[in-house]
């Protein structure tokens, strides 16, 4: 724990964040939890698009191979996660109603009224917040892309959680590389962003929200249109094209399950690209598509 190094982190964390748009601006925004960090670009007047990463060191910053493309035809708004890594001092949501009261709060906060339905992307735990808050408040979201998300259509693979365990137990910024290595498959990952992931390590991060998958009959009941897009080689399941046996789904049963409960999906299982190497190693043309969904 006693690795982190806060100037270390922002450091990288600014790193990463000059390569957002150069029209990218900061605000701060408050709710209940606390102040909510948003990195923001786009055209004022253009529909709202509000982002979540995944959890751990990821920050709103690792939307920076997306942002240029989404921020065509919305106005991005990347927010920091409560009680992750990043700049949010929001801390204290114990429960997925926490979560949709935060987001909430932080709609308010960047002056997006209730009546006006905002589209929702998120990666990993990101998705897993984004989803729920979309059966909570269909209302409030138009469209909803997730990349790779985690604990919304299957649980996570045994080995994964094994070799997580090191790292999370006493997070250092070698533990961290490693676990990224394996779980990369070895692959060249973005130098910027793998020192974030580095630095991250030992954040001193509030305890994650967790709970269990959303239920079949409310995923059946959602008239979003959804666009799920599941990394083929994520560990976070069975590292196999095949059929798993009886475990964990792999990737294209993932996608296979969730086409069977959501009615309003589109479902693409994204060759060469592991769970962590999302969203900034996604695959050349993935903003395009994920603004292509979204639509005017």
């Amino acid at each position: 724990m006693g690795s982190y190094d806060d100037d270390v982190f922002r450091a990288a964390y600014d790193t990463v964040l000059a390569r957002w748009p150069a029209d990218r601006e900061a605000v701060t925004v408050p709710t209940p939890f606390g102040e909510t960090y948003v990195n923001v670009c786009g055209p004022r007047d253009a529909p709202p698009l509000l982002l979540l990463p995944g959890g751990g060191g990821a920050t709103s910053a690792s939307w920076c191979a997306q942002a240029a493309d989404l921020a065509r035809s919305r106005r991005v708004y990347a927010v920091d996660l409560i009680g992750a890594a990043g700049r949010t001092g929001a801390r204290g949501a114990r429960t997925v109603d926490d979560l949709g009261d935060w987001l909430d709060a932080v709609l308010a906060g960047l002056g997006i009224g209730p009546d006006v339905p905002v589209d929702l992307g998120g990666h990993s735990y990101g998705g897993w917040i984004a989803l729920h808050h979309a059966l909570r408040a269909p209302e409030r979201v138009r469209r909803l892309f997730l990349l790779d998300p985690t604990q919304c259509f299957a649980g996570f693979e045994t080995a994964y959680l094994l070799r997580a365990l090191p790292m999370l137990l006493r997070p250092t910024p070698r533990r961290v590389r490693a676990f990224l290595d394996w779980e990369s498959g070895g692959a060249v990952m973005d130098p910027d962003w793998l020192r974030l992931q580095e630095a991250a390590a030992g954040f001193p991060a509030g305890r994650p929200v967790t709970g269990p998958r959303p239920a079949p009959e409310a995923l059946r009941a959602l008239r979003t249109r959804v666009l799920l897009l599941v990394a083929a080689n994520s560990r976070t399941r069975p590292h196999s094209r095949l059929r798993s046996s009886g475990g964990t789904p792999t990737p294209y049963e993932v996608a296979a399950r969730a086409g069977d409960v959501l009615p309003y999906v589109e479902t693409v299982v994204l060759p060469d690209v592991s769970h962590h190497q999302l969203p900034v190693a996604a695959p050349s043309g993935m903003g395009r598509r994920l603004s292509s969904f979204l639509g005017v």
